[in-house]
């Protein structure tokens, strides 16, 4: 009768300080459990015989030849084995202090880990930073393999000595260890069957142990997120290939693409040289075909339309810190969460910890970073939108990594906040939506107000004078007692457009947004005065098409472009120029004049009085008696 393999898979990582012994842990646990290719063992014995050197476990998991040289694991390794129960991915992840980073990318994918530490050695600062590193990468299953017992003569007082120290060190930073085990990995005690010279020790083998670890925490209960990979074009399909981090899909779901918030229903699940099925788990690859081909691209995050995750620009983290230059605020890095990458920068900085005391950092007022080996909690803040979720609530989508350059430098986690999360129903409009009118109508607030509302939207160039023209505008107004104000560019984008940068479809999305809010000032009765570089004609279009017939009013603001960089105080023509500002309108970005503006305000011949007084005219308020005529 043949034994079916298990289908069921667990990734567990392998971290300890270095020559505490993982490498020849991992060697014996294959030996020990029978995994080993038939004649590996005696092959290695035979190299080693050959080389005049001691057989050691060690080399099974050496791949590199500079590892043998240097006599350190310097790369992470992915080997497979299986016990009765399930199949297991164990990462082995280098101990050393100078390859940390490599750890990073291990121990980010893994769900349970095994910490081991030389009992003759005892706790090492890097079994600290690696126990801190595991909570902040999410990692909640862990036990600790107290190794190289035999060089302590089996001592149950040395392992009670270790055990009592470093759980009382894992409590502090928040991690439980399902247990410790005392173990001697050359000689197999405790591996895969129990020691005879520790019979003071009750509690599991290491393979028993592994076994009782859990896939992930209920992962089909969670809800769905399925990063997308990669799309694939067959014949007339469009297949959206990717892993399920969480939860279930199934055909006829209707999905979100986070966080472009594109929706479509889902209308089959593809799988590579497996039998078809209408549903897919937690952690099954597969490819999807959509109903309806919107355009997505890898990094999107499918999930369910009912169970948003979070979509913001701006968020807390906890990121530990292993590059050799310091993460430090200003400089611009890429940050990787599931398949998504996008440039981020640190917005502040609340904290610095030393991973390996927990003590506080201290440093000067202008020493805003956070150095090698230590730990940031601080503000992230992404050049757009990132789809994420905290880690309390789903894992996967609550870790990422920093990279700088071309080297991963850091890993860290999404804390829960008081995050806005999108609506249910926030990016469907429903058949049932009408506009509310009120008792009170716009003629009526035209008498009252001795006006009605309206729209002056200036454009042109920074630097060409709108913001200066707008404010004085706005007092002129004021001062003849009529409702006016001023929404400027630069305020707006520190609140309802701050999730924004200046990419084109950006910039259409800032302008819609103003022109939304701009129509209800103006329905309030209002002149409502937007300065607004709004550099596209087609956006501006769009505003004019949303406001009643003669209540916009396009003034061009129009200066040359010389003459704006001369007047720009701020330097921000210079830096663009020096290719510092990205997308700048003028330099790097183009800006399309108006083609039939109610105004043209050359402001390089008019003084900011005259350009006031030709929109005075224009609207016939130069008598305060006179009520404004459009």
């Amino acid at each position: 009768m043949q034994v079916l393999a298990p289908t069921e898979q667990l990734k567990i990582v392998i971290v300890g300080h270095v020559d505490h012994g993982k490498s020849t842990f991992v060697g014996r646990l294959f030996h020990d459990t029978g995994s080993l290719p038939d004649g590996k063992l005696e092959q290695l014995q035979k190299i080693a015989e050959r080389r005049g050197v001691p057989f050691e476990w060690a080399n099974l998991m050496d791949a590199l030849q500079s590892e043998r040289d240097q006599n350190i694991t310097i790369d992470t390794s992915q080997i497979w084995f299986q016990t009765r129960k399930r199949q297991y991915v164990i990462i082995d992840a280098p101990g050393h202090k100078e390859f940390l980073k490599n750890m990073v990318t291990g121990a980010a994918n893994a769900e349970a880990a095994l910490l081991l530490i030389d009992a003759h050695e005892g706790v090492q600062e890097n079994s600290r930073r690696h126990g801190y590193l595991l909570n902040l990468l999410g990692i909640r299953q862990v036990a600790v393999l107290v190794n190289k017992m035999d060089l302590e003569n089996y001592s149950q007082e040395r392992f009670d000595q270790i055990e009592a120290e470093y759980r009382g060190w894992l409590k502090t930073v928040g991690v439980e260890p399902k247990l410790f085990i005392p173990i001697s990995a050359y000689h197999g005690d405790n591996i895969a069957g129990r020691s005879k010279n520790m019979a003071w020790y009750n509690g599991p083998t290491v393979l028993q142990t592994l076994d009782e670890f859990k896939v992930a925490e209920s992962p089909k209960d969670q809800s769905l997120r399925f990063p997308i990979q990669d799309v694939y074009r067959f014949d007339e399909r469009r297949i959206l290939a990717g892993r399920v981090e969480s939860g279930s899909i199934k055909v006829g779901d209707r999905l979100l693409f986070a966080p472009t918030n594109k929706v479509s229903t889902v209308k089959t699940i593809e799988r590579w040289n497996a039998s078809s099925r209408d549903n897919a788990q937690a952690g099954e690859s597969i490819g999807i075909t959509l109903t309806e081909q919107i355009f997505v691209e890898r990094g999107a995050v499918a999930t369910l339309e009912t169970e948003p995750p979070y979509e913001l620009s701006r968020f807390k983290a906890r990121v530990f810190w292993l590059g050799k230059q310091p993460f430090k605020k200003g400089k611009k890095y890429k940050l990787k969460l599931t398949t998504q990458e996008v440039e981020c920068e640190i917005e502040s900085i609340d904290k610095v910890i030393d991973a390996s005391s927990l003590a506080t950092v201290s440093r000067a007022q202008n020493e805003v970073f956070v150095g090698r080996h230590e730990v940031g909690e601080l503000t992230i803040k992404t050049k757009r939108p990132v789809a994420f979720d905290a880690i309390s609530e789903i894992i996967p989508t609550g870790r990422f990594v920093i990279v700088d350059g071309f080297d991963v430098s850091g890993g860290g986690i999404i804390p829960a906040d008081s995050y806005p999360r999108r609506s249910t129903d926030g990016t469907q409009k429903s058949d049932n939506l009408y506009w509310s009118h009120g008792k009170i109508n716009a003629e009526m607030r035209a008498r009252r107000n001795g006006h009605p509302g309206c729209i002056i939207w200036l454009t042109g160039l920074s630097g060409s004078g709108k913001s200066t023209i707008a404010t004085e505008l706005e007092r002129e107004l004021f001062n003849m007692g009529k409702q006016a104000y001023v929404l400027d560019g630069d305020n707006i984008r520190h609140g309802l457009c701050s999730d924004l940068a200046f990419s084109p479809h950006d910039r259409k999305e800032n302008i819609r947004r103003i022109g939304e809010v701009a129509k209800l000032f103006a329905d309030a009765g209002m002149v409502v005065i937007t300065a607004f570089i709004s550099p596209y004609r087609s956006d501006r279009d769009l505003v004019r098409q949303m406001i009643n017939e003669g209540g916009f009013i396009e003034a061009y603001i129009n200066a040359p472009l010389d003459v704006c960089e001369q007047r720009d105080v701020k330097g921000l023509y210079a830096k663009a120029r020096a290719n510092e500002i990205k997308e700048f309108t003028g330099i790097s970005a183009p800006y399309e004049p108006p083609l039939n503006p109610e105004l043209n305000l050359e402001t390089d011949k008019l003084s900011v009085a005259e350009c006031v007084t030709h929109i005075l005219d224009f609207l016939h308020l130069q008598d305060e008696a006179t009520e404004i005529s459009i």
